[in-house]
Formats: C-alpha cells, sequence, structure tokens
C-alpha cells in the first residue's frame, strides 16, 4: 500500500442533517427534534481522524445553512473537507430517525428486543444526489491509500451510479485499495425494480478490493444463507472480505484463506446507529497499521463498542493505545470484557463488570 499518498483515507457519498427525536416513541408523537448529523462516509472518516489518520471526506451540499453546519462539523472532527462542493441550487439532504436503524429494512420480530425503527428521507433532489463522474474531483478522489465507498451512494441517482461504477471498475495500477460498505438500505432502492438494488451491490463488490457485508445483509439481498463461508462463495472476487455477524462478532477473508473469526465483546448498547460506521473504520485503521487480520477485526468491534454506547452517529473514542491494550488480551480476557457507556474517557479500560487484567503493550 502506498504510503506517500496525500491522505491516508478517502470517503465519498453523502451527508445530512439528522433529526433525533427529543423523547422515546414513533415519529408522529414526537413534538422535539435534536440536531446532528449523519453519513455512513462522513462517519467513517471523522472515526479514522480521530483515530489520528489523515481522512479526506468527498461529498456535494448545498449552498445553505444545513450544508454550512455539516461541513463545519466534520472539519471539526480533523477531515480535510477542502474537496466538499457547494451546489447554489440544491438543498442539503435531512432525514428523521429513531433509534434501531436496521440495513435490510426488515422490521423487527413482535417481542423482540429491538424496538421498530423509522427513518423518514428528505434527500430526492439533494446537492449530493448530483454527483457524477463528470463534477467529481478525481485527483482527490484518488489521492489516499484507501477509497472507502458503500452502496448508499449507487441508490442516490444515476449520475451517482455512474459515479459508482467509474470508481469500482477499471483501476490504474499503484491506484487506492477501494473499501466497500454494501450498506443495503432497502428503502433507497423502491424506486427500482426489486432485483436492481441487489444486483448493483454485488456488481459494485466484485470490483473492490475490500469489503464489509453483514450476514443478514448477504441474506436479505441475496439470498445467501450458510454462514460467511457461504458468503464468500458467492463474493470470492475481492482480496478481503469482512462478514459482520452483529453480536456474535464478525469473520475475515483474505485472499483463498480461511475464515478468521473474531467474537464482539459484550456491549450495553444505547444505540445501534452508525456501529457499521465505526467498525468500517476500526478495520480500516488497523489495515493502514498492517496489523494482523485478527487484529483489525477487534479494532473495528473496538470502535464499533464506541458508537454503540452513545446515542448519536460519532462517539468520542478511545486512545490508540487504550484500544490496542483491549485488541491485545488473551481470548478468555477478551470475552470476559463488557463496555458501557463511557467506556472510552474513563481510568483503566472502562469496563464494566468484571474488569480484565489488561498487559502492557
Amino acid at each position: 500500500m502506498d504510503t506517500t499518498c496525500d491522505v491516508d483515507v478517502v470517503c465519498l457519498g453523502e451527508s445530512m442533517i439528522t433529526f433525533l427525536p427529543g423523547r422515546p416513541g414513533p415519529l408522529a408523537d414526537v413534538p422535539s427534534f435534536d440536531r446532528s448529523i449523519g453519513g455512513a462516509e462522513s462517519n467513517v472518516a471523522c472515526a479514522l481522524a480521530r483515530a489520528g489518520h489523515r481522512a479526506r471526506w468527498v461529498s456535494r451540499v448545498g449552498a445553505d445553512g444545513f450544508g454550512e453546519h455539516l461541513v463545519r462539523t466534520v472539519a471539526a472532527h480533523g477531515v480535510d473537507v477542502s474537496a466538499v462542493q457547494r451546489d447554489p441550487v440544491r438543498p442539503t439532504g435531512v432525514y428523521f430517525r429513531t433509534d434501531g436503524e436496521r440495513p435490510t429494512g426488515e422490521p423487527a420480530a413482535p417481542g423482540g428486543a429491538q424496538p421498530l425503527s423509522e427513518v423518514v428521507y428528505y434527500r430526492a433532489g439533494s446537492a449530493a444526489s448530483a454527483m457524477s463522474p463528470a463534477n467529481m474531483p478525481h485527483a482527490a478522489l484518488t489521492a489516499g491509500r484507501v477509497l472507502h465507498l458503500t452502496g448508499i451512494t449507487a441508490a442516490l441517482s444515476a449520475d451517482c451510479l455512474a459515479l459508482m461504477r467509474a470508481l469500482t471498475g477499471e483501476r490504474a495500477a499503484g491506484g487506492p485499495l477501494v473499501s466497500f460498505d454494501v450498506n443495503y438500505r432497502v428503502d433507497l432502492w423502491r424506486r427500482e425494480p426489486a432485483a436492481a438494488g441487489p444486483a448493483v451491490l454485488l456488481d459494485l463488490a466484485r470490483g473492490c478490493d475490500l469489503v464489509f457485508v453483514g450476514e443478514d445483509e448477504a441474506a436479505a439481498a441475496w439470498g445467501v444463507d450458510g454462514g460467511p463461508d457461504a458468503v464468500r462463495r458467492a463474493l470470492p472476487e475481492p482480496g478481503v472480505l469482512v462478514v459482520k455477524q452483529g453480536g456474535a462478532g464478525a469473520t475475515a477473508f483474505v485472499g483463498d484463506g480461511p475464515g478468521v473469526f473474531a467474537a464482539a465483546p459484550r456491549v450495553d448498547v444505547v444505540s445501534p446507529v452508525g456501529a457499521g460506521d465505526a467498525f468500517a473504520a476500526g478495520f480500516l485503521a488497523a489495515t493502514l497499521r498492517g496489523l494482523p487480520v485478527r487484529d483489525r477485526l477487534r479494532h473495528g468491534h473496538v470502535t464499533a463498542a464506541a458508537a454503540l454506547t452513545v446515542p448519536g452517529d460519532l462517539a468520542v473514542p478511545c486512545t490508540r493505545e487504550h484500544a490496542d491494550r483491549l485488541v491485545a488480551l488473551d481470548d478468555a480476557a477478551w470475552e470476559r470484557l463488557r463496555l458501557g457507556p463511557g467506556w472510552t474517557t474513563r481510568g483503566r479500560d472502562g469496563a464494566q463488570g468484571e474488569e480484565p487484567e489488561v498487559p502492557s503493550v
């Protein structure tokens, strides 16, 4: 991987103003909302920047107050926003949500532990939906060691899909490693024939070097059941495939080798939103450092645990030294680990319940 690039990771995608309910309940009954920001790719960029990496976010926002707030907020996390464009005509997208959003869009089973979620997007015709191969800065997109993309961008418009195809198609030698989080969102593909979204996402994934996909996503989008090995058989092309298995953990496949599994620590979940983005950021950060595959997965879990224990998309991360100590735990200590709200900022390891001995690394 080239170490002479301008930045470590470039993240391309739409970010929006997010309105979070001021109290629990369905959107119809919520009287007020708190403003935040949300966007899978900018979430990854922010997490990477706060972990000490050089991250750039590339996108388009409206020439409006919401767009200005988005850019300022992302920049405040240490992210390079110099390539973000302002559209004088199209607005910045917004959305309203409750907790519990699911990548596959499937409702919770009656009596399940997770509440039904609501997500209402106002992003049609947004500034970011006009991203295309013609108007996005190619040099800025390819200046990093890694280019991180998600399937959300492909669903925004025909122009966005054309841009994604250009970035995941034939790539010049020496270009960035292309990372792709499938991020299957059923609602974003409803304007297309039922099979269009899944087929597009599978095609894009096959053109990338590193792919993240949930076991549930693979089942919902592609009908792939049978665990991580079955997902790998359906998607053999990427050099690295990471299959996320919810609270159980994740399995990574590198080349033709067998899957490497790393269990997730126990987490007292406040909100699941943003955890997938945080996991990708943790895995990418460890990849940039050349760490072993198991450690990359554990870093993904640790970064996700920070997001899971706060109500918004972005969490205060633990320090690199703190994360390294946790990742270095032996299997027995890792299995005893339990992380709750505030764990990233408390002393020692911030663990709840039985606190493991942490080796010095």
